[in-house]
Order: structure tokens, then sequence, then C-alpha cells
């Protein structure tokens, strides 16, 4: 059961039996303990019997016992062979590492810790007692102390190759992917021929967003494992971060070759087919992903989204209830207890928890439903990130707006996600709600600051953003750097910065850029934002939640989109039915800014052309 077990049995047995000779229950047991290894179980058993025979309580036999037992797969026979033999002989460290190990297979973490924890009193330079230890306290997320038990076998053991990997796995399940390369190097170190260590390897790269590393670890993982589905579905999702989707459809279609039933390939095949612009192939590859699996919630997701992008609002709003199963999407249940509204039942008189549940944007965007919401004679409680409570707190028909980290939240009856509101009204191309301004305007006072501080107003003025958050899924593609925009920084007007957090690439660029007017550092909260844009002519952004604002603000706004956008932005036109003041610009099939950004320069230079220099700020819409 472990490597050690064998020479502690057997030594157990010479000191306990003072017989030698063939006939001795000691030598019974030595025989049955070499068939055993042998994987000859009929007649190990037969050896441990006869030793029994002998002497019923002969310890090693009784532990030989429970080892055939373990290896015909019952357990539960296998417990009570440990426990005689322990009771026979409690000092002896195998048995309790068997029994621990037994304990661990039957789910019975606690009392399985406790074993190991006995045998290491007994023997503490077990190295394999403390890796089982560190396993099971894996197992149950207890990741520092399993940690602490794989590093004390590795002290013992240092080319303990199953410990370095169980560390790199601890590592892995809580974040720590820089540890976990680390310590999957050190297992390379040990024995290069592991697949599975560079595998996991390229995983680690793979959350790092470091997608070249990644395709390294990956291929050469391949080179150790050709047929390994796993590993080649994950090559494929490489390329797909990657944006080499035509060659990820490879990997993809071959794992799906040595496993049809591989719910996950399809998943990300259909993903590649959608990058790709093979819509109908996406939504079919989806959809045998979800036939596999009924309940895998990001196929199901995924297909949503597509089904959205595509304007089947029917099919997708429904669809996209799934993402709060998805452990990848991120949404968070609030555990509530009052009833979910999905739009069926009536609410007039009733107080209804609005919670935005996505990010920043999706917050602004939906937002929206919240006036609709009280029309229907509800009494509507908004809760919000934050960041943008200060922004939506008087939004019309809300009654009240809390924080997130409000101490406690009233009481409500019903309750609905920001998120669920589409499809609790039914929202459909032609019904969205697209007012041109759905917020109220900042506070005077806080504008007046802001055009104080940018000077006269005689050039067009332009805000920019250049990137979003870098944690977003999509962000390789949406966001681009500075420097990309010096192809309209030359025009004759006054560019003002919007982006927060610029990256550290950026931020020596734009420390040089004195064409760029940078206040970002005095943009308290959104409405600060807010504020600021009230004082510009147009805003001109990638997709991030800056794009909402200025739309939901009813500011001009120019959004620059990758090749196959967000769902929210459709495809096939330059407006948007959520933002009848915003106007899209795409990536064409180069998946190159470049060229948007030619376009955006042609149509800036006609907005210079036409401004006209005035004291006043420009008006909104």
């Amino acid at each position: 059961m472990d490597r050690h077990q064998g020479q502690a049995s057997a030594s157990q047995s010479e000191k306990s039996s003072s017989a030698t000779g063939t006939g001795t229950p000691a030598a019974f047991f030595e025989a049955g303990l070499r068939l055993l290894k042998a994987g000859e179980l009929a007649e190990a058993e037969k050896c441990g019997r006869q030793a029994l025979t002998l002497d019923a309580g002969h310890a090693d036999s009784l532990h030989l016992m429970g080892l055939l037992c373990f290896a015909a797969k019952h357990s539960d026979l296998a417990v009570e062979w440990f426990a005689r033999a322990i009771r026979q002989n409690p000092d002896v460290a195998a048995y309790f590492s068997s029994l621990g190990t037994v304990l661990q297979q039957q789910g019975r973490y606690d009392d399985a810790i406790k074993s190991f924890d006995r045998a290491l009193v007994l023997q503490p330079d077990l190295s394999e007692g403390w890796y089982k230890l560190g396993e099971i306290l894996r197992q149950q997320k207890r990741h520092d102390e399993a940690l602490l038990s794989f590093n004390q076998a590795l002290k013992l053991d240092p080319g303990y190759r199953e410990a370095v990997n169980a560390s790199a796995l601890s590592y892995f399940e809580t974040g720590h992917y820089e540890d976990a390369i680390l310590c999957f190097e050190r297992s390379l170190a040990i024995d290069p021929t592991q697949a599975g260590a560079f595998h996991w390897k390229g995983l680690c790269q793979l959350r790092l967003q470091r997608f070249e590393a990644a395709l390294a670890d990956c291929v050469k993982a391949l080179e150790l494992a050709p047929n390994h589905p796993d590993i080649i579905n994950n090559t494929g999702l490489v390329l797909q971060r990657l944006a080499r989707n035509a060659e990820a459809l490879v990997y993809f279609d071959r794992a799906i070759e040595l496993n049809p039933h591989f719910a996950l390939a399809f998943n990300h095949r259909g993903a590649s087919l959608a990058e790709l612009r093979r819509f109908d192939d996406a939504l079919a590859s989806f959809s045998r992903a979800t036939a596999i699996d009924p309940d895998y919630a990001d196929a199901h997701w995924n297909r949503a989204l597509l089904q959205l992008l595509l304007g089947d609002f029917a099919s997708g709003w429904s669809a996209r209830e799934w993402g709060r199963k998805s452990q990848a999407v991120g949404f968070v249940d609030r555990g509530f207890t009052k009833p979910l509204w999905r739009g069926e039942a009536p609410i007039a008189g009733k107080t209804i928890l609005l919670h935005g549940d996505e990010g920043l944007g999706d917050t602004i965007q939906f937002s929206r439903y919240a006036t609709m919401v009280a029309k229907l004679g509800a009494r509507v409680i908004l809760e919000v990130q934050d960041l943008v409570h200060p922004l939506l707190s008087a939004i019309q028909g809300v009654a009240l707006c809390l924080p997130k980290t409000a101490a406690a939240l009233p009481d409500f009856d019903l309750q609905c996600p920001l998120s669920g509101l589409p499809l609790a009204f039914g929202t459909r191309l032609e019904t969205i709600p697209s007012a041109v301004s759905y917020l109220p305007a900042p506070p005077e006072p806080r504008v007046q600051v802001w055009a104080t501080r940018l000077g006269p107003h005689d050039k067009l003025r332009v805000g920019l953003v250049w990137s979003g958050n870098p944690a977003h899924g999509n962000d390789r593609n949406r966001s681009m750097p500075l420097a990309a925009l010096s192809s309209i920084l030359d025009l004759d007007a006054r560019f003002v910065s919007l982006q927060k957090d610029a990256r550290s690439g950026d931020q020596a660029e734009l420390f040089a850029r004195k064409e760029i007017v940078n206040l970002t550092d005095d943009l308290s909260d959104f409405v600060d934002t807010a504020a600021l844009m009230a004082c510009l002519d147009l805003v001109i952004t990638v997709d991030t939640s800056v794009a909402h604002l200025a739309g939901a603000l009813g500011r001009p706004t120019w959004i620059l989109l990758p090749y196959t956008p967000d769902y929210r932005w459709l495809l096939g036109r330059d407006d948007s039915p959520w933002y009848p003041t915003v106007r899209l610009f795409r990536q064409g099939e180069d998946r190159d800014y470049a060229t948007v950004l030619t376009r955006v320069r042609a149509e800036l230079q006609k907005r210079i052309a036409a401004f006209e220099p005035s004291c006043a700020n420009p008006p909104a819409g």
C-alpha cells in the first residue's frame, strides 16, 4: 500500500516471532507478502490464513489479510483486518498507514487523518505517510496544512516526485500559479518524462495568460503522450487564446476523435467556430456538448451568448441563466430565501430587490430596467457595487439604492439579479428600453470643476479609453496599448484620458504624450467620470464600463470592437439598440485595430472640421 510498509511489516514479523522455520506464522506471512507483491492474491491469501491458523493473533498476518482485501476492493473487510492487527500490536506505523489509506478511499477523511497522525507519531521518518496525510488534507481543501505535510515528505525524501507534484497541485488549486510552476519544474528535474507535469505546468501558464509559454509546455506534454485527449484539448485551448482558432480546431477534432463523448472539447470547439464566424457549426457544437452532459453550464452559457450575439433574444436570455450555475462565469449565489421574480407574477405593492450580479458595465447597462420595474407598482431597492453606487442612487423610480458593502439589507418580498431583467421583461431587439439617457445628470458643481480645469473650449474635446480589466476573458482581443492611438493623436483636438489604472507599459507613454490631458488621478468615482464626460464632445473607447457609462449618459460615443465582440453589440451594424448615441467601429477579418483607427481618424477629422469653438460645455446627446 505504500513504499515502506513491506519492510515495516516484515521487520515486525521478525520481532514478533521466534520461529524461523517454514511452518511458522512468520514464514507463512513472508511468503504471502512476496505473493501479494507478485500479484498472486489467491495464493497470498492461503499463506495468510495458514499463518492465522497457527496464530490467530499474528499481527503481521492480520495486516496482510487487510492488504489482500484492499487489493480485492473489499474496503470494509480491509478496515476490519487492519483494526485487528492494530489491536494486537498498536506500535506499528505501517498498520495505521494502511488503515488511513482505506479510510481515505471510503471518504472518511477525519478518521484517515487520525490514523496517519498516529502512524507518524510512531514513525516520524515515514515519508509516504506525510505524503498521504497531505493528500487527504488537500482533498479537504486544507491547503496550508497539506503543503506542510508535503514539505515534510520532501525533507525526508528530496526525490519524492509524487510529493512535489502534490504540492504543485495544491498551489494550482489555490491560484498560486507561480509557486505551482516552480514545483512542476522541480518534479521535471527529477523525472523529465512526465507528460502530466508538463501539461499542468502549461495550464498554470495559461491561467497567467502566458500563452506562448503554455503552448510550449503543452507541446512537450503531447510529445510524451500524443494520444491523451485532455492534453490535446488543452493544447487547442491555448491556441484558441492565441487567436489561432483554425489550428485549435484541429486539436479539438482530434480530442473528440479519441473521445467522442468529450463534452469539454465540443464546448471549446464551439468557441473557436464562433470566432471563425461559422455560427451554425458553433451552435451545433455547443448543442452536442449539452447533449452529452445536460448539466454542462458553460456550454449552455456559451450557446446563449452566441444566440444573443446573433439577435436571437427569445432563446438567448433564458439560456443565459445557465451562467448562474457556471463556476467559470463568476456569478455569486447570494442564497436569498425570498422568491426570484421572473416577470410572471404581479408585483404592485411589493418590495423587490434588484441586485448587481456581473461587472460594472453590466450593472450600468441593466440598471435601466429598475425604472420599468417601479412602473409596475413595486417599491424598488437597488443594490450595486460600491464604485457605481453614487452614480445610480438617483435613477428614476428607485426607492432605495445601497452599496454591496451595506451592513444589512432591508426586508423585501421578491428579488431579481439585474442581468435577469431582460428575461423578465421578454426583451427583444425591437423592445430594448433605449432612452437617450437614463442616468441622472452629474451634479453641476462637479461639472464646473472639470470645465475649469480643461480650460477654453476652443478645440473638440475627445475622451479616450484604450484598455479594460486585464482579467477579462477577452481582454487580449478588446484592449490595445496606448501607442496604438498614435495614429489619431496628431489631429487638432484636445484629447482627455478617461483611462483609470493605466497599465505599466502605458504609464510612461501617457506621461510623454503631451497632447493627452491626464486628470484621471482626480477621478474619485463614476460620478466624477460622468461629470468630466459632460465637458467632452466625444468619447472614444474600447468595450469597457466607460463605454456603458458614456452611452447611458447619452454622450456621443465611439466604441472600438474586436472582430467577434461581446453579445450586446450584435453583428453587422454600426449603431447600438441599447445606446442611441453610440457608434460602433468594428475590426474586420484582419482582427487589427490599425484599420479600425484609420476609419476613426477619417471620421474624427470630419468632426474636427465641423467643430465651432464655444465658451459653454457641450450639450448632452
